[in-house]
């Protein structure tokens, strides 16, 4: 068995380093191409890179309340990290995870931010067919992924396993602030939205520092507010999954947030096999959808996390009829198996390529 060449958090990282191109006047932003202002004042600029949630981050923002703006999101990250993580015994998931395995139909009580995640968590799988599912976690520990103990499971522990996937079986009561699960085993896992979260929770504490340019990136996770200082929007490369020297494209934008899935992100090989860690709720398996990347344009950082996860587990029909149910409501691009790169129409001013771009209709 071999695993790739990078650790789980560093693949995201290096994502994330690759889509901002810093040394080539790339930055990171999103979809709101804005023309220059002209009064391009110089500001502080600072820049800090802390470890938390598997990944480095990277904050940078401008202007005189930068530095305290910044000391502040490290100490919310760290906050966060400490109540969301499932590998730290003493969080609130891991609490409630391992009380699970005791018992079932437990009510159990819930700080504000596991509510607003649950809440959040909960629509999207309704929203997408449960192709977002935080209760996927016993899967990903049948696969070995959160510990790195790779391993192919048999069908029969697969079947068993999926028996225990179902956030349409959690109950949940939001004003008392309580979740229960109907077995025994099931668990919760709030990764694939967790981070998208915590951006939008950074660009709050700085904005109440008076810090109006700044950029959040959480491996993976690209966040922006505002625009650059000199007015021009943030740019964001998205790499391609075949290269990390080279990308599919550029966006230009400013107070959105991108953020890109792909199965290239963090997997292991057996006999040949690539098995990557973006697993299908429906079967269990990592999903085998046709797509390689997807990458979700939106003002809401937590919605595009989840998003990008749940469309690349549909595939490119199923995420193209969803887009044009919700097209007032974010963009996207996709990269398929075939090498075609695909985009939606809002995008046509502020995305650009060396490939050629199908334009979904």
């Amino acid at each position: 068995m071999k695993e790739n060449g990078l650790t789980m958090g560093c693949r995201r990282v290096l994502l994330t380093a690759m889509c901002i191109l810093l040394a080539a006047g790339f930055t990171a932003a999103a979809c709101a191409c804005l023309p220059l202002r002209a009064e391009a004042a110089e500001q502080e600029k600072v820049t800090r890179d802390f470890y938390a949630m598997d990944t480095v981050l990277t904050l940078t923002a401008y202007g005189d309340g930068a530095a305290e703006g910044i000391t502040k999101a490290g100490e919310e990250i760290e906050r966060l990290d400490a109540l969301l993580s499932t590998a730290r015994k003493e969080s609130e998931v891991a609490s409630i995870n391992a009380a699970s395995m005791e018992t079932e139909g437990e009510m159990f009580a819930l700080s504000e931010d596991s509510i607003a995640l649950l809440t959040a968590s909960l629509y999207l799988n309704e929203e997408t067919g449960g192709a977002f599912d935080i209760t996927i976690y016993p899967l990903m520990q049948l696969w070995g992924f959160p510990t790195k103990e790779y391993r192919v499971p048999s069908d029969d522990e697969i079947a068993g396993t999926l028996a225990l996937v179902g956030s349409d079986r959690i109950s949940f009561d939001p004003e008392e602030g309580e979740m229960s699960f109907p077995m025994k085993g099931m668990e919760i896992d709030f990764g694939g939205i967790a981070k998208g979260y915590a951006a939008e929770r950074i660009l709050q504490i700085f904005r109440d520092a008076g810090i109006t340019s700044g950029l959040v990136s959480l491996g993976g996770n690209v966040q922006t507010l505002g625009t650059k200082p000199d007015g021009s929007p943030w740019k964001i490369a998205i790499q391609n999954p075949y290269g990390e020297e080279n990308y599919l494209g550029v966006l230009q934008a400013a107070d959105k947030a991108v953020v890109t899935s792909g199965g290239y992100e963090r997997y292991f090989e057996e006999n040949g096999k690539r098995y990557h860690h973006i697993l299908d709720p429906a079967t269990g398996c990592p999903a085998d959808s046709g797509l390689l990347s997807v990458t979700i344009i939106n003002d809401d950082g937590m919605m595009a996390d989840g998003l990008s996860t749940a469309l690349f587990v549909m595939g490119e029909e199923k995420a193209v009829e969803f887009w044009r149910n919700h097209a007032d409501e974010f963009q996207m691009v996709l990269y398929t198996s075939d090498d075609r790169l695909l985009a939606s129409p809002g995008l046509r001013d502020c995305f650009t390529s060396d490939n050629t771009i199908e334009w979904i209709a």
